[in-house]
């Protein structure tokens, strides 16, 4: 099966974003020497480039370059087409904060429904037996 060009320009570019994403926090954790020379290289140079330029600008263009390099590896031919901007955050942060579900609305059938099968009380069992001894005593004299 082959792919189009427009198909392997979409995938190495989710993989460079993936991986750049995934790269940069590693090296945030301390792990820089245990990723590859490939990620150390990009990373190299993204930081020497986020000492010139803003940091959203250095991360453009390192994704744009592990893009451009996983587009050849993925057997795309010619020039890599230029990906659609994607829309940016406003904050420039993809987390969301957490909101507790709110509870589904009770209806008033609901509550009536709940009370008709609330379990007998303990004082109406009592009596009730007490009442059921009380007619046998009286009926077998």
């Amino acid at each position: 099966m082959t792919q189009t060009n427009a198909t392997i320009a979409k995938k190495a570019r989710s993989r460079a974003e993936a991986d750049f994403a995934t790269w940069l926090m590693m090296a945030k954790l301390g792990s820089f020497d245990d990723l590859p020379p490939n990620a150390q290289d990009f990373l190299n140079r993204y930081r020497a480039r986020f000492g010139e330029m803003s940091e959203a600008k250095s991360k453009t263009i390192a994704v744009n370059e592990i893009y451009l390099t996983y587009y050849k590896e993925m057997g795309g031919t010619g020039a890599a087409p230029e990906p659609e901007p994607r829309p940016s955050a406003a904050g420039g942060d993809n987390v969301v904060k957490f909101q507790k579900p709110r509870p589904p609305p009770k209806a008033a059938a609901a509550s009536s429904t709940s009370r008709a099968k609330r379990p007998m009380p303990a004082f109406l069992i009592f009596a009730a037996m007490v009442a059921v001894i009380a007619a046998y005593k009286f009926l077998v004299k």
